[in-house]
Formats: C-alpha cells, structure tokens, sequence
C-alpha cells in the first residue's frame, strides 16, 4: 500500500511558523503542504519532514 500523505504531528503544527511572516501554518492533506496563509506560500513535506525554506515553497492564489 503506497501512503503518500503524511500525518503533522499536531504538537509540531503548534511550533512552526512560516520563516518568512512568522505566522502560523495550517496543514493541506491533500497536497501535503504548510500553508502560510499570510505569506502565501505553501512548504512542502518531504518523508515526512517539513521543508521550510522559503525558495521551496509554492505561491498559492487566493
């Protein structure tokens, strides 16, 4: 069974904020993404691990 989406720990959630606003980030399972709604960007997760950087991140539309 392949398991693509990955799981945040909640706890984790509560820690990270976007690098660049410093805001809080909300998590997207279906595109298995932080989503920084105030910076609009989206960091992927990589096997599990969050890549905050902001040159990896995506620009999302609102």
């Amino acid at each position: 069974m392949d398991e693509k989406i990955s799981r945040v720990d909640p706890k984790l959630l509560e820690l990270l904020v976007c690098p660049l606003s410093k805001g809080r980030l909300s998590f997207d399972r279906d595109r298995n993404e932080l989503v920084s709604e105030r910076a609009k960007l989206a960091y992927p997760i990589r096997d599990g691990i969050p890549i905050m950087l902001v040159s990896e991140a995506r620009r999302i539309e609102t």
